[in-house]
């Protein structure tokens, strides 16, 4: 069974989930390279589009993510990570998930707290 690479480029979405409490993390994308170095180092590898390269969640801020399981969709063309996240967030606005928004009477408003402070893990 091989991931399906070709509907977008050569990169699959990659939605990554806290594998205690099944919260929402974030979604990245993985290029082939970014997947096997996942499954090699254990920790969670994406593809950067903006820098074009691979980028380890983490190597900046030391808020890595942690593999546990890692499934696909039924098109082969979409992972889901279970991951373990070490640090107190992901996002790099400072909160534990990249999903701290939602629509709430037709406007974005912020659904939790910055867990970190961003300014003093990546400057300003």
């Amino acid at each position: 069974m091989t991931l399906d690479f070709t509907k977008f480029h050569g990169l699959v979405p990659a939605i990554v989930q806290d594998h205690r409490d099944g919260r929402v993390l974030m979604l990245g994308f993985m290029s082939e390279e970014a997947f096997a170095k996942t499954v090699e180092s254990g920790k969670v590898t994406f593809h950067s589009r903006t820098r074009n390269r691979l980028w380890t969640k983490g190597e900046s801020s030391g808020n890595h993510l942690l593999a546990k399981r890692i499934e696909v969709d039924c098109d082969l063309d979409t992972l889901l990570i279970h991951a373990e996240a070490l640090g107190p967030g992901v996002c790099h606005a400072g909160f534990r998930s990249c999903f701290y928004r939602k629509l709430d009477n037709r406007a974005w408003t912020r659904d939790e707290d910055r867990t970190y402070d961003p300014e003093k893990v990546y400057g300003s």
